[in-house]
């Protein structure tokens, strides 16, 4: 019924706050309403004690007579009053005092009518005076202050009790409820505790609230993203094992040779070829470490410095000149326009390496002694760098499977390990470049093109 957390968890609260301040509100209205009826039925009492005294008998005359009204409820000494007749105390509550409660009623004339706080005795009251029918008689009506206080502790009291008992039940209940509420949270916490660091399947989550369904869909993608990591660590692991047995298979084989060979020629030749096989492991291992460390690399602020291709490129070819795999080519370099200085953003050395990559790719499956171009074309907004040779190529079959760690060229028996272009892909990809191969319509071989924003 429910989809969401908060709506779960803001009906749940609603429902407790509206039947918990129905209840006390009850309750509270009864307990006012009973101190306030007891409240008037003492002053009804006492207008009713007077009405009596009245109706028994006229005021009396004789100075030295008072009549006392008699008490008929538990609040009544808490209200008194007084009747002057001729500045006389003429009647009284059986609670009242002899004197005036208002000093200077000892004679009408000093009478001032309305509503007066005295204090008798350490004890405040709060009087209100009147005439009566006549101009010779004053009635003094009295409430003690503390009375009054009482009576609104009587009223706060039940209020008070009832808020801090409806505070506690709305607590208790409120943890009920959020603790209802938040069971999916719970399940999730369990379901994530009690995986092994191997497990990484999704996360199940049946019915999970709409606050809660993103998070786990989050869960599921960092999941499979990082199975897809460990899955890409596991086999580049288990590629390069293999492939680092095949040059160290080799090494052992020729030096075996070479520690057995009488002739000095054949022994020459097991070196060369155990050189080579060292070659070949040292390149594969520099390679491997290359990718590990293009794998764990992010974005960052080192990669936006500014490039100068042509320059770059330059030195790339003079690198590739003086390698083991030039054997005579012709290397060359144009730019579009001609003496154009085409500028980039990345980083300098990480672009050395895709440049040193792809003409190392170019010449090892070049036949010597043919051309390996670099072409540089300015243009708005993106710069494009070719890289062709006048190799065999690649058909689409293999054109699909470049990138793939391990996955050489046409010709299995020439040197390399595959992860050149793992290796230009991912640094293409740091840079925010794009990567793409085809045949050369001038060499025949393969073309490789990368293309980025030109910087101005």
């Amino acid at each position: 019924m429910f989809g969401s957390l908060q709506a779960r968890l803001l009906a749940g609260l609603l429902a407790v706050a509206l039947g918990v301040g129905g209840v006390m509100t009850l309750l509270m209205l009864r307990s006012t309403e009973h101190e306030l009826d007891e409240l008037l039925d003492a002053h009804l009492t006492q207008a009713a004690a007077l009405l009596v005294v009245q109706h028994s008998q006229r005021l009396p005359h004789d100075d030295e007579q008072v009549l006392d009204a008699p008490s008929l409820h538990r609040y009544a000494p808490r209200a008194v009053f007084q009747v002057f007749h001729e500045g006389q105390l003429a009647l009284r509550s059986s609670e009242a005092p002899l004197e005036p409660l208002v000093e200077g009623m000892a004679g009408m004339a000093g009478m001032a009518s309305g509503f007066h706080r005295v204090e008798r005795g350490g004890t405040g009251w709060r009087v209100f005076v009147t005439r009566g029918a006549s101009a010779d008689v004053a009635v003094l009506v009295g409430e003690r202050e503390s009375a009054r206080r009482e009576i609104l502790w009587a009223v706060l009291a039940p209020l008070l009790g009832g808020a801090a008992a409806a505070a506690a039940l709305v607590a208790l209940l409120g943890a009920a409820v959020l603790h209802w509420g938040l069971a999916p949270l719970r399940r999730l916490r369990m379901e994530l505790a009690a995986r092994q660091p191997a497990q990484l399947g999704p996360v199940e989550l049946p019915d999970a609230p709409a606050e809660i369904a993103p998070l786990v869909a989050s869960l599921n993608g960092l999941f499979t993203r990082i199975e897809a990591l460990l899955e890409g660590e596991r086999r580049l692991t288990a590629d390069a094992a293999h492939e680092l047995r095949t040059p160290i298979a080799a090494i052992r084989a020729q030096a075996q040779v070479a520690l057995g060979a009488a002739e000095p020629d054949e022994r020459r030749h097991a070196l060369q070829a155990l050189l080579a096989g060292c070659d070949r492991a040292a390149r594969l291992i520099e390679q491997l470490l290359q990718l590990a460390r293009l794998e764990s690399a992010t974005e960052s602020a080192g990669l936006n410095q500014a490039l100068n291709l042509a320059e770059l490129a330059a030195r790339a070819l003079a690198e590739a000149a003086e390698s083991a795999q030039h054997q005579g080519h012709v290397l060359s370099l144009e730019l579009s326009p001609p003496g154009a200085q085409i500028r980039a953003s990345g980083d300098p050395l990480l672009t050395q390496v895709l440049l040193r990559n792809l003409l190392d790719n170019a010449l090892r499956y070049s036949p010597p002694g043919s051309a390996v171009t670099v072409t540089l074309a300015a243009g708005t907004p993106a710069w494009r760098l070719t890289v062709e040779d006048a190799g065999p190529g690649l058909d689409d079959q293999a054109l699909a499977r470049l990138g793939q760690r391990f996955q050489r060229g046409p010709d299995p028996a020439a040197p390399g390990s595959g992860l050149g272009w793992s290796i230009v892909q991912r640094i293409a990809a740091l840079q925010g470049w794009q990567v793409a191969a085809d045949r050369s319509p001038e060499l025949g071989g393969l073309r490789v093109s990368v293309q980025g924003e030109a910087v101005g």
